[in-house]
């Protein structure tokens, strides 16, 4: 009996066995495939609807309410543990991306008063809608103190080379003169007495100098000293008579400029002298006597004098207004010692000269007030394309008219004319006038 049973336990085992692996292979050929099938499906329908939430996220992007919700969301994750802060940022990084892509941008339509300035305009510099790409911005990469190489602590200043401002604080030797007014003739006479310690110029180890003296803002009336030959410590010794009324005496300066003479090329300048306030020096009534170092210089200083202008900017209206306030000190062009002064104002666009305006004429005078307004219709998308080129010019009825002197504003123009003309457009809307030297063409 017990042998019954047991067999029959084992052909029950048996049974079982044969059963399952059979319901293995029946799983295995049949019911796999079918499933993966029906996942294939199921991802293709999920990736459709997908797509379709995209659009739709893209439309709902367009809308205020539904950006302000999604960065509210987005803020929400922050307090998420489960998701990493990186993941998070990329994700407000992409919400904010995808928004300023899909924001509509329209052009403001051009004034009819800019029409003319943009015919003028080359053909590449005409601007149109801004484009807003698809690739984000690139980040600059923020390098951390520790182990960033510094380039500044590695230079090393070198022995030939100097600095710019002690050069031009180098005397050239002394010279001695003296002033004196004639107030009974209304007549200033300057006298050169004597140089010394001069700069060696010539190869044998002298120099050959003499003085020109003027009597600025008038640079026609010129004197010059005899040339001394091969000294470097000249006795020169004589007298020039200049004709000035006492109430000018204030306005002027007396000008020295020490040459080196050559007879086979251009002379040599040695230095100069500007003596600016005269009665500081000396009452000018007796006869008194100034030693002054004379300073390094390579070409005579030229004083032309002074203009002011303002400045102001309308974004809105695209108008750029320039107010010739006044003149000071101006060079005189005339033999009477004055000059027919007038401002030509010239916009220029990549060299060329688009537009040109000037002010009245004023007769007679070193030292004209203007107060006139010249004004420019100028995009606001080319003000970092233009320049303003001032010009003060002597108004000559017979010949051509002179220039006196010249200045220059805008974004490429350098030192005081690049700081006015970036003041003008960090405040605009307002008036902003400086002071501005006159230089040579």
């Amino acid at each position: 009996e017990l042998s019954v049973s047991l067999l029959a336990v084992i052909v029950i085992v048996c049974g079982l066995a044969l059963v399952a692996v059979f319901l293995f292979l029946f799983w295995k050929l049949c019911w796999v495939p079918w499933r993966n099938k029906a996942i294939s499906s199921n991802l293709a329908v999920l990736q459709s609807e997908e797509g379709c939430n995209k659009d739709n996220m893209a439309d709902k992007l367009k809308d205020p309410g539904a950006i302000s919700f999604l960065e509210a969301a987005v803020k929400i994750s922050h307090t998420s543990p489960d998701i990493p802060a990186e993941v998070q940022m990329s994700m407000k990084d992409h919400i904010m991306r995808r928004t300023r892509i899909q924001r509509q941008t329209t052009e403001p339509a051009s004034s009819t008063r800019h029409i003319s300035f943009k015919r003028h305009l080359p053909r590449q510099m005409h601007v149109s809608s801004m484009d807003y790409g698809m690739d984000p911005p690139a980040v600059a990469e923020q390098p951390t103190s520790i182990g960033r190489i510094k380039p500044e602590l590695y230079k090393q200043k070198s022995v030939d080379s100097e600095d710019p401002k002690k050069e031009a604080a180098k005397t050239c030797g002394k010279i001695n003169f003296t002033l004196k007014y004639d107030y009974e003739n209304e007549m200033l006479t300057v006298r050169i007495l004597r140089a010394f310690d001069l700069p060696a110029k010539d190869f044998c180890g002298s120099s050959d100098p003499y003085v020109k003296i003027y009597l600025l803002p008038d640079r026609k009336r010129k004197f010059q000293t005899r040339v001394h030959r091969k000294t470097l410590n000249p006795t020169f010794d004589e007298s020039f008579h200049f004709p000035v009324p006492h109430e000018e005496l204030v306005s002027r300066k007396l000008h020295l400029s020490v040459f080196d003479f050559d007879r086979f090329s251009r002379h040599d300048m040695i230095g100069e002298v500007i003596l600016e306030n005269l009665f500081e020096a000396s009452d000018l009534s007796r006869e008194t006597s100034i030693w002054k170092d004379i300073q390094y210089a390579t070409t005579e200083s030229v004083d032309l004098g002074e203009i002011m202008f303002s400045l102001c900017y309308l974004p809105t209206a695209g108008r750029l207004t320039l107010t010739v306030i006044k003149c000071r000190n101006l060079k005189a062009m005339d033999i009477t010692g004055y000059s027919d002064p007038y401002v030509k104002v010239s916009l220029l666009c990549d060299g060329r000269r688009l537009k040109k305006k000037k002010t009245t004429i004023k007769k007679n005078t070193l030292n004209p007030t203007y107060n006139e307004a010249i004004i420019f219709d100028i995009p606001p998308e080319n003000m970092d394309q233009v320049s303003l080129l001032i010009s003060v010019m002597d108004y000559d009825r017979v010949g051509h008219n002179e220039i006196i002197g010249v200045c220059r504003v805008g974004v490429n123009a350098e030192g005081l004319g690049r700081d006015h003309w970036n003041e003008m457009l960090a405040y605009p809307r307002k008036p902003i006038a400086h002071w501005h030297p006159l230089v040579e063409v």
